[in-house]
């Protein structure tokens, strides 16, 4: 029997080791900045100003994605963790369930090529060749796969006998042979192999680190690796020979450097990008920090703070065109609690662009677009999605690379350039292309909306798409009863589909005519069974259906609009008012609504005499329920 009294009743209730001697080119100068300006140490988190940025810079700006809306999505059948944009114009995307797609760069959008099941578990690492020919990945299933990207086909399978972590490719285009290194998940090591090879033999082992390396970039400029591991240290490495230091670096000793900075913060590396000219490389870690490093120095320019503390000083104190409503920044915050707590899930990265002039990265209010010569937040993507958390980034900027050169000279960037970011989002079994033009509006009954259902559509999917159609969930309820109106503000944005239940059978007429069947002097009025008796009433989509609770809806007060239940996830047709704070029943009933006008009525239907089973002895009733989007 659905029952909110029942509850009532029963409501009683590193630092890194030592410094390693590096060798010391002493006609090396430190790196400098922008403008040949010494390279600086950045204080936490960028400006949110319009500083202004050189011609060069403006330039580099426009050859990025523009709009704040993503332009399209589409489909795997799981979580997409994983996305690589190569060299040779195609895109890869791999999801939780080890599926792995090819989807080729046209001269606007991409179109779908392949598909494979790579392997039996989440991806580990996801990494293309210099030369965008070769893709290898990696999984606890102890599997290591390499593709021939342009080909499409996989060409090398290695049964490992260690658990891999991430992988790179290490050799340029021009090697003799394609050497891949692959992390050990469970150890230091990280083993080379010729990832086109079938033996499956190691060539060797490099061993700089004193824990599993988490993150691997070659820096191809330099002939060099930047790695990583669980304890916070960064290591550089030459990928050929006894894989020693690489030369002229302008340090000689690490303890010279900020390279243990990220081991003294104790947090652990997420994602490492080097920039297109080799001078730079940027580190997301575990304290939600952004760090830019110079190579050569191994000193960090700029450090961007993304963690709660800076987040809610940029809501106090920054630009408006950046900041959020107080409660859509708190959705987005308890979402953000939920993401860094979820075991496995993708971790945000951070990106340049092609001249190394910005650093992109995904964060709680959208994609920042950062200008590292002004250390600016100069654009923001995706802020108006409300509904994503983006994580994973990829950038694709078009078959005409610009150069810094061609950008300085003011070179113009063709028509046919179509810069497009890739993102993946927290729970989300779609990835999202942004670009520099708005999403089309669909037109007609056959017409594609900016949301591909290239898979068959989970029962998620198809209901939110028939919500689209419907337009707006309503915000505002009239509930007419013999006793008088009762009006109530709704919660759509923290629980759509009990909302779209609620206001699916009040335009149905579902309502009308039902009794108010059980009625409890100081803690709740009942209704919303057709049968009048409690054990009736059934949703719009003919079975119970799930609790949607929010944190910040809470029985904390009278006159909160509730789901009635018969246990967890057993939700119908019947609901009730509360006349009194009732806060046991929190995380058991869905708060959906409070009354806003008409508590006078609903205090006046508390007071009727009713039986033992609490039912009025007097009828009273739903003559009509009418909802409002405002």
């Amino acid at each position: 029997m659905y029952s909110a009294r029942n509850q009532h009743a029963s409501a009683a209730r590193a630092g890194a080791a030592g410094g390693m001697k590096r060798a010391r080119n002493e006609e090396a100068d430190d790196e400098e900045g922008e403008e040949g300006a010494p390279a600086v140490v950045e204080a936490d988190g960028p400006a949110v100003t319009r500083s202004v940025l050189s011609s060069s810079a403006r330039q580099a700006l426009s050859a990025l994605p523009s709009c704040e809306m993503y332009e399209k999505s589409y489909m795997h059948r799981d979580a997409v963790t994983h996305i690589v944009v190569t060299p040779s114009d195609f895109v890869v995307t791999a999801s939780r369930d080890g599926q792995l797609k090819f989807w080729k760069k046209m001269q606007t959008g991409i179109e779908f090529i392949k598909h494979f099941k790579a392997h039996l578990t989440p991806f580990a690492g996801l990494a293309c060749s210099t030369d965008g020919g070769l893709l290898a990945s990696t999984a606890a299933d102890k599997g290591l796969k390499v593709f021939d990207v342009l080909s499409f086909d996989m060409i090398n399978w290695l049964k490992l006998d260690y658990t891999p972590g991430v992988c790179e490719w290490i050799s340029g285009p021009q090697a003799a042979r394609a050497v891949l290194a692959v992390a050990d998940a469970d150890a230091p090591d990280i083993r080379l192999y010729d990832g086109v090879s079938a033996e499956g033999e190691v060539l060797s082992t490099v061993k700089v680190h004193s824990a599993p390396a988490l993150v691997m970039r070659l820096n191809p400029k330099f002939d060099a690796v930047i790695s990583a591991d669980a304890r916070g240290v960064i290591e550089y490495w030459s990928p050929s020979g006894e894989h020693s230091l690489p030369k002229g670096l302008s340090f000689r000793y690490k303890t010279e450097t900020h390279l243990y900075e990220v081991a003294k913060c104790k947090a652990k590396p997420t994602s490492l990008c080097v920039s297109a000219d080799g001078k730079h490389f940027a580190l997301t870690a575990s304290d939600l920090k952004v760090r830019i490093f110079s190579f050569l120095s191994g000193n960090t320019r700029r450090t961007y703070d993304d963690g709660p503390d800076a987040l809610h000083e940029l809501q106090k104190t920054g630009d408006d065109a950046y900041r959020l409503e107080a409660f859509d920044f708190g959705r987005r915050m308890a979402v953000e609690r939920e993401y860094r707590a979820a075991a496995g899930a993708p971790p945000s990265n951070v990106l340049f662009d092609e001249t190394g002039a910005f650093v992109i990265y995904a964060s709680v209010v959208g994609i920042k677009v950062i200008a590292l010569e002004t250390s600016t937040l100069v654009r923001l993507l995706g802020k108006v999605e409300n509904t994503e958390r983006f994580t994973h980034l990829a950038l694709f900027q078009g078959r005409a690379r610009i150069s810094a050169t061609m950008i300085s000279s003011g070179g113009k960037i063709t028509q046919d350039d179509d810069p497009t970011l890739l993102c993946c989002a927290f729970k989300k079994s779609r990835f999202f292309l942004f670009s520099t033009r708005e999403p089309m509006e669909p037109e007609g009954d056959d017409a594609v909306g900016r949301d591909v259902f290239n898979e068959k559509p989970s029962k998620e999917d198809l209901q939110l798409a028939q919500r689209e159609a419907k337009g707006p969930l309503p915000k505002m309820a009239c509930i007419n009863t013999s006793y008088g109106e009762v009006h109530v503000k709704l919660f759509p944005d923290e629980c759509p589909k009990t909302v779209e239940n609620f206001s699916t059978h009040a335009r149905n007429g579902y309502y009308d005519g039902v009794l108010f069947h059980r009625v409890i002097k100081g803690f709740m009025v009942q209704t919303g069974d057709p049968l009048g008796d409690g054990t009736g009433g059934t949703s719009i989509w003919g079975h119970e259906f799930e609790d949607e609770f929010h944190r910040s809806l809470r029985h904390d007060r009278p006159y909160t609009l509730s789901m009635a239940n018969a246990g967890p996830n057993t939700n119908g047709s019947q609901f009730f008012v509360t006349t009194a704070p009732t806060t046991w029943l929190d995380n058991k009933h869905t708060v959906f609504g409070r009354v806003v006008q008409g508590t006078d009525v609903v205090q006046g239907i508390e007071k009727v005499k009713t039986d033992k089973t609490d039912r009025p002895l007097a009828d009273i009733k739903i003559i009509s329920i009418v909802c409002m989007e405002n």
